[in-house]
């Protein structure tokens, strides 16, 4: 084993300045969901693995997988959202819209990056038909995704695409503007989608991804809700045709677990039994473990001898307990929210501190010990503090104001009369609130917060609830304390007793 002063770090906390994240990439039940069909709505908080599952679909084996990957940092929403299908109930107006751009990418897929097809003469009697219509309506076989609802675009619909609806209706469109597509929507995906299923080699795997949903999400738009609903809703329509076609291809959403709440349409909750996968480590429900995630970056980083494996306890000195009887690792996790980014974080700062002791002390230490730990507490607190801003603003824009009452308290396990006194003698931070309870409800769902449940026969322990071990709980104004994550403890200077 290398010695630990001889690394700079145990990775980024973002999977796109990870260097190591495809060397050590974690299987987790989502992604062999997503490989064998089994789900296509990945749903986690950020943080959780999301984006490294996304650039981890996108480096599959290219004689087996053609992935397409899509984000959304440039994307033109406004050219997008004018062809939303007006008279259409609110969830359903932009179904047909993410269709046509989902069958685009195929189209592209088909067109440029399969070397199989066709296969066979209907795939290449399809194959042509689909060919025709993008080189006319786009002037290239490979169109830019990001610009296919350009207004100043006409579409050549006919002679390729068969409309039937649309000549018993009088009208014959040769060439029809952008701006007339949502009257042909029904019929040019209908038939775009025949001709793409009939080119698809039943023999490759085909994936589009959509990443970054999370970019110009506002809880309060209803429009961008209605827009991720009817993204939703096209991938289960597509993936529906896939199966019935006998074709491996599938549209996979990755979605912060926060917009995925606040979505409400129709048969959400069929689709989340059927559909969904949840990011979860460390849980009863998943074989995951973020100690087994950091085993991978450790055996990756300083591993010299491929037949010995490292595991946690060779990097971190379990033989001598945390206070409270704790191991370092649940000392640790006990400090985030259960996520891949928490854990490194967490790790590159006890490396830090590692460093500064043994350079100070002009020594050979071969673990990291608890004075480590304690040191790193500090500034992995601050981290943890900010990373709640990107989550939580947009839901709750006066959350700082709300940790003064906190901080007043002094203490991270406090009583709802603390919390209530605390909270008159910080009222004029948030003059709108008359229900102080409110705020401790909005905070919970954060994970902010969690409420002490009393055990008893048959219901097991006593324990503090939080959201991230436990998505379905509900907060209970009744419980007589409550404490603050641990993670938050040194940023709002608070005491553990």
């Amino acid at each position: 084993m290398k010695s630990l002063e001889n690394i700079d770090s145990f990775g980024a906390i973002d999977a796109d300045n990870d260097d190591i994240l495809l060397q050590v990439f974690e299987d987790h039940e989502a992604y062999r969901n997503i490989i064998d069909y089994k789900k296509f709505i990945i749903v986690g908080r950020k943080g959780t693995g999301k984006t490294a599952i996304f650039k981890k679909m996108l480096t599959l084996p290219k004689e087996r997988y053609i992935t397409f990957g899509h984000t959304f940092a440039d994307y033109p929403w406004h050219y997008h959202d004018s062809q939303k299908s007006d008279g259409m109930p609110e969830h359903e107006k932009y179904v047909n819209s993410w269709k046509y751009l989902i069958l685009l990418t195929l189209s592209k897929i088909i067109l440029n990056y399969d070397a199989s097809l066709p296969y066979d003469e209907v795939s290449l009697n399809s194959l042509t038909k689909i060919e025709q219509f993008v080189i006319d309506s786009y002037g290239t076989k490979d169109p830019d995704i990001t610009q296919i609802f350009t207004p100043n675009r006409k579409l050549h619909l006919k002679p390729y695409l068969r409309l039937p609806g649309v000549i018993e209706a009088g009208l014959s469109p040769e060439y029809t503007n952008m701006s007339d597509l949502p009257k042909y929507f029904t019929e040019v995906n209908k038939n775009l989608m025949e001709h793409i299923f009939k080119s698809l080699n039943p023999e490759n795997n085909y994936f589009i991804c959509f990443d970054q949903l999370d970019l110009g999400f506002d809880p309060n738009s209803l429009e961008y809700m209605n827009r991720i609903i009817g993204l939703l809703l096209a991938a289960k329509d597509i993936n529906k045709v896939s199966k019935e076609n006998l074709k491996k291809c599938s549209i996979v959403i990755f979605l912060r677990d926060d917009i995925y709440d606040n979505l409400h349409f129709e048969d959400k909750n069929k689709l989340t039994q059927n559909s969904l996968s949840l990011i979860e480590w460390d849980k009863e429900i998943t074989g995951n473990t973020l100690k087994n995630l950091m085993e991978k970056r450790f055996n990756n980083l300083l591993n010299n001898d491929v037949e010995i494996r490292i595991k946690w306890e060779n990097v971190f000195d379990e033989s001598k307990e945390m206070p409270g009887h704790q191991t370092k690792y649940t000392h640790i996790t006990d400090r985030t929210y259960l996520r891949p980014r928490d854990i490194i974080k967490f790790s590159n700062e006890v490396l830090r501190q590692y460093k500064l002791r043994i350079n100070l002390k002009e020594m050979q230490e071969k673990y990291f010990i608890n004075q480590d730990i304690n040191l790193a507490r500090q500034e992995y607190g601050n981290y943890f503090y900010e990373e709640l801003d990107d989550e939580i603003h947009k839901h709750i824009p006066n959350y700082k104001n709300y940790f003064e009452i906190f901080k007043s308290i002094g203490k991270f396990q406090f009583s709802l009369k603390e919390y209530i006194d605390a909270f008159e003698k910080r009222h004029e931070l948030y003059p709108d609130i008359t229900d102080p309870i409110a705020i401790l409800k909005d905070l919970f769902e954060f994970s902010i917060i969690g409420y002490y449940k009393a055990g008893g026969l048959g219901y097991g322990g006593s324990e503090y609830v939080f959201k991230y071990i436990d998505r379905k709980a509900q907060f209970d104004s009744s419980s007589g304390k409550y404490r603050i994550h641990l993670g938050l403890l040194e940023a709002l200077n608070l005491r553990r007793y």
